[in-house]
């Protein structure tokens, strides 16, 4: 399935701002499972993040 958007350039921004945020809490899980030798949460939370960040760099480009 695809989904088209519109978005103004201030919304892309805001969407890009929450997605740093979102992926920059999926990379301190993933840092404190590491911590607590939790490999399944460590490998959980670094696939989202890099989900996440996928999703950055289809963005970005467009507001560049």
């Amino acid at each position: 399935m695809t989904i088209k958007l519109t978005l103004t350039e201030d919304e892309a921004e805001i969407l890009l701002d929450a997605l740093e945020a979102d992926m920059e809490g999926y990379l301190e899980s993933a840092k404190e499972a590491r911590g607590n030798n939790n490999r399944a949460d460590v490998k959980t939370f670094g696939e989202a993040a890099e989900r996440i960040q996928a999703l950055i760099n289809k963005i970005r480009p467009l507001l560049d």
